[in-house]
């Protein structure tokens, strides 16, 4: 290694050639500088040698610059419309990462409240994606063709739910035909579509398929994945399929986040909490018998529950924690005698329990009660699964586009 090229002063000749009695060529500084060879310099050999001895290495500032640009870009937003938002679960992911929500589209009213609420500064379509033009959406969000960051959507997706009957014609599963409307109007550099694992499973391949094709037909290589909350920092084992796609003419492959983090278990998640009395649903007699005799393990022990009940109706959709455990899939309602139990069997879980195991803050507010809270989040993406999508294509998407 070279020690460090000084200007002259008064040793016209003090940098020596290793291995050949003579002083170093000009050829050769520039080589040790990182100066290009064709790159002139003008003078004597003692003026060469103070200029360069005087200059910051080109390639030495070149890293630092790089460097410079792209924290400045880490620190930049990247924009977003959000369709099929719900109460805000994939907004939040999105903003944690520096996202600005340009829109955000929802027709169910309740949805809409929580989202105001909590998104005081994003406009909101209320109303069926239907009727929302792709010239509306431009002009709500104030942005050109081809100028969106990301594309954002969660079509309905209980037609592909294996908590349903999964019924292939379900108007709500045509639903992504209107998101790929407005992908393709609206052009953006990455889309993001969330759906449930149902879709790739029997019958519904089929439209897996054809989803598949109509993404790629819209001017998009596509990837999806099969991605379990509980790796990304969401106390909640919950399985959804994520689509990215990346326009063609970015000529960047779509990728998915690795596993960031190991399960969380109950008690770590919500441990900490006492009940709240106020929005408490305590188990019925039925279910206290059955608590008594219940296993601590997640799902439910079928004998148990028919030797008490007579029958096994909705044990299937009754969850029971341990606070040893990790956490299942929080349903979107619960009726009848289902839902999820909390650890020490006396009730269901509460509303701010719900928003542990969901990754929402403590502070996020949700209206028309504990009922109405549990069927948002149990409809939207984990702030933080969708957080570390966010995250992902950003660095590895739009990072290199800009």
């Amino acid at each position: 290694m070279a020690p460090t090229l000084t200007r002259c002063g008064d040793a016209a000749y003090s940098f020596f050639h290793y291995k050949e009695p003579r002083p170093i060529s000009i050829e050769e500084m520039k080589i040790l500088a990182s100066f290009p060879q064709n790159f002139i310099f003008f003078g004597n050999y003692k003026d060469i040698k103070d200029r360069i001895g005087n200059a910051v290495p080109p390639n030495f500032m070149k890293i630092i610059v790089k460097n410079i640009v792209k924290e400045v870009l880490m620190k930049s937003d990247f924009n977003v419309i959000s369709t099929f938002s719900g109460c805000g679960g994939s907004s939040l992911g999105y903003k944690m990462v520096g996202g600005k929500i340009l829109l955000a589209v929802e027709f169910n009213d309740n949805a809409v409240k929580t989202y105001k609420i909590n998104f005081p500064d994003t406009p909101i379509y209320h109303g069926d994606i239907h009727d929302l033009s792709v010239k509306q959406c431009k002009e709500l969000a104030d942005i050109k063709t081809g100028e969106l960051d990301i594309l954002d959507g969660s079509p309905p997706c209980q037609g592909f739910s294996m908590a349903g009957k999964r019924i292939m014609d379900d108007p709500r599963n045509s639903l992504f035909q209107e998101y790929i409307r407005l992908l393709r109007g609206l052009k953006p550099k990455v889309f993001v579509m969330e759906n449930v694992s149902g879709m790739v499973k029997g019958k519904m391949k089929l439209v897996f398929a054809e989803i598949m094709k109509k993404l790629k037909n819209s001017g998009y290589q596509v990837k999806c994945r099969l991605m379990n909350a509980k790796y990304y920092n969401v106390p909640q084992s919950r399985k959804r399929l994520i689509f990215i796609g990346v326009r063609n003419d970015l000529n960047i492959k779509p990728s998915h986040p690795k596993p960031q983090s190991k399960p969380i278990t109950v008690k770590k998640a919500i441990g900490d909490l006492k009940g709240n009395t106020r929005e408490e649903r305590f188990l019925p007699d039925i279910l206290k018998k059955i608590a008594k005799l219940q296993p601590d393990k997640w799902s439910t022990d079928i004998d148990i529950y028919k030797k008490i009940k007579g029958n096994t109706g909705g044990a299937i959709s009754l969850k029971w924690m341990g606070w040893n455990k990790i956490c299942g899939t929080l349903p979107k309602s619960e009726i009848s005698l289902t839902g999820i139990v909390h650890p020490e069997r006396e009730r269901y879980i509460s509303l701010m329990e719900a928003k542990r195991i969901s990754s929402f803050p403590d502070d996020f507010k949700f209206m028309g009660g504990r009922s109405k809270g549990i069927k948002r989040m149990g409809n939207s993406v984990p702030p933080n699964l969708m957080k570390a999508i966010a995250e992902h294509i950003k660095d590895n998407i739009l990072l290199k586009i800009n």
